[in-house]
């Protein structure tokens, strides 16, 4: 997976945020972290919410996250 899209789904393991927000978190401009968030949602990644003109951004299920941290871990662990 693309390390970019990893972080942003990082960052959204602390609950949903707008784009402005993850960019901020992640160090893209706006229009890039868009890019990857519409990558990510179309495999199914992530969700979106409209809340009036802004868009929120959650991780899909509970499954992901899992799958995350289950990875951080096993990459750590390969460093040691």
């Amino acid at each position: 997976m693309d390390p970019t899209r990893l972080k942003i789904l990082h960052v959204l393991m602390d609950g949903e945020k707008c784009v402005k927000k993850i960019s901020e978190l992640v160090g893209l401009n706006q229009s890039a972290c868009s890019h990857q968030l519409r990558t990510l949602k179309h495999h199914g990644l992530v969700k979106s919410k409209r809340e009036g003109k802004f868009i929120r951004y959650s991780i899909c299920d509970e499954h992901i996250s899992e799958i995350i941290e289950i990875g951080s871990i096993h990459i750590g662990e390969k460093k040691r």
